[in-house]
């Protein structure tokens, strides 16, 4: 396991600094962050209560970690170990309020968990949003900040671990560090997570916080710890590099995954990435398109490449239903079931209502060697072929060129429309790794399709693509 979790809080605090010079600006509706506000305003400490009968103002308890909150409806976000203890019984509860004035102790419920990625979603009860115009949401940005832009992270902090007092205002941890790099992490049984790391330490009880990125203005992902294996960055005042612990962050993706299985309101600080969708003369049906996706890791025991096939029921809620594995190489297969399972989808309407409806999805290993000793087309047999209701699905794919003089690895996603001849008619990115995008659509405009089926008629589909690249040895 590579990132740590610390219970006890470091003794020293990073130093303060301008608390001007971090206050964001978001977008948004009634009651979204505005250029006045904070990050803290929509943070909240997740906490137990000590007394049997808490205080209005006056109250001990053990502080777990934080959480912040996303909709109007008293909906908060938190990394799933911070409220762990309270798997098997017992409630949480949350401090609500700004941290120099009297703050409120509200009870949360556990309202879903996904324990193996590390997520959870509470509720406030009451819904503080009703009583304290001072609390805000934070909105979710489901892009990906590159490596080298900034992010923001605030913590609220309680010196006493295990019997702090709500008379003693918290410590705020405001800081401002740089992306550098994703990576994946896996406990004992558990599935890849994709996690971002960023150039500050993190200090126990931050768990649960909010990553902001300082360009789409929106949570990026959710602070988790620290990442074990020294990331080596440049200093700016001499340029030399220094190895560090960096911080590490659960991507956002995971909780946009439990919050869409739930119902629940999110605020989206940008429009995703908006596949091309049918011209407006076929808008009879159109088919689902993909909200939030997550690349996969490549295996590190795979020699050599390999392809995935999926063809996959959306429901009329958006959630994958029935997934078909058509071909699926060693390693990569269950990687890739894996991320699958935690995407969320508009589903595909028909004449305006949600209908669920079959996609294709492939996720293609390109061989990591050069030069190649293997050819990079795969023929793949027509698996469906006598199924009246199937996805568009490849039958020839062709391994994009590793362009010269990069050193880019991870996961370029690709979203394309297949008429009802197999012919791609539109491509739209929905995960980009700079220098490897442009590749990827090259060589997927060579590949050939059978098109999809309903009711056993060929008809227009569409096709998820993700390329996941690993640096090529020699």
């Amino acid at each position: 396991m590579r990132v740590q979790i610390k219970r006890k809080l470091s003794a020293a605090i990073l130093a303060a600094v301008a608390y001007g010079l971090f206050l964001l600006a978001f977008q948004a509706a009634s009651r979204a962050v505005s250029a006045s506000d904070s990050i803290s305003a929509a943070l909240c400490q997740v906490v137990y209560p000590l007394d049997q009968f808490p205080a209005a103002k006056d109250f001990h308890y053990t502080f777990f970690g934080n959480g912040f909150f996303v909709n109007e409806s008293g909906d908060l976000i938190t990394a799933a170990h911070v409220v762990s203890a309270f798997r098997e019984g017992g409630r949480p509860h949350i401090i609500v309020g700004p941290r120099n004035e009297p703050r409120q102790l509200l009870e949360a419920t556990i309202v879903d968990a996904d324990w193996e990625h590390d997520v959870a979603i509470l509720r406030a009860t009451p819904n503080p949003f009703r009583s304290d115009s001072k609390i805000v949401y934070l909105p979710l940005s489901l892009g990906t900040p590159p490596r080298g832009n900034s992010v923001l992270t605030d913590s609220l902090l309680s010196s006493d671990v295990e019997n702090a007092s709500s008379l003693d205002a918290p410590q705020e941890d405001l800081s401002q560090g740089q992306v550098l790099d994703y990576q994946f992490h896996r406990e004992e049984g558990s599935p890849d997570s994709e996690v971002l790391l960023f150039s500050q330490q993190v200090l126990a009880g931050q768990s649960g916080s909010p990553l902001v990125s300082a360009d789409s203005q929106g949570v990026v992902g959710i602070i988790v710890g620290r990442w074990l294996l020294p990331v080596v960055m440049p200093l700016a005042a001499n340029r030399n590099r220094v190895a560090l612990a960096p911080g590490a962050a659960l991507r956002i993706h995971y909780a946009v995954s439990l919050l869409e299985k739930n119902h629940i309101a999110w605020h989206a600080v940008e429009e995703p990435a908006r596949p091309a969708e049918p011209p407006a003369q076929d808008l009879g049906f159109v088919p689902p398109a993909p909200v939030s996706v997550v690349g996969v890791n490549y295996p590190p025991q795979a020699l050599f490449g390999g392809d995935v096939l999926l063809d996959v029921l959306i429901d009329a809620e958006g959630k994958p239903a029935d997934i078909k594995v058509l071909a699926g190489d060693g390693p990569f297969l269950e990687p890739a079931l894996s991320a699958v399972r935690t995407w969320s989808f508009k589903p595909a309407t028909l004449d305006g209502q949600a209908v669920e409806a079959r996609i294709g999805i492939v996720f293609q290993f390109p061989q990591s060697f050069l030069p190649r000793l293997t050819r990079p087309e795969r023929k793949h047999d027509e698996v469906l072929a006598e199924s009246d209701d199937r996805s568009a699905l490849p039958v020839l794919t062709v391994e994009p060129d590793y362009p010269p003089n990069s050193v880019a690895q991870g996961s370029v996603g690709l979203y394309s429309l297949v008429d009802s001849e197999g012919h791609i008619t539109s491509t739209s990115t929905l995960l980009d790794v700079g220098s490897l995008t442009a590749p990827t659509a090259t060589a997927v405009r060579r590949w050939q399709f059978a098109p999809a089926k309903q009711a056993g008629i060929a008809t227009e589909s569409a096709v998820v693509v993700v390329e996941t690249f690993r640096r090529p040895s020699l």
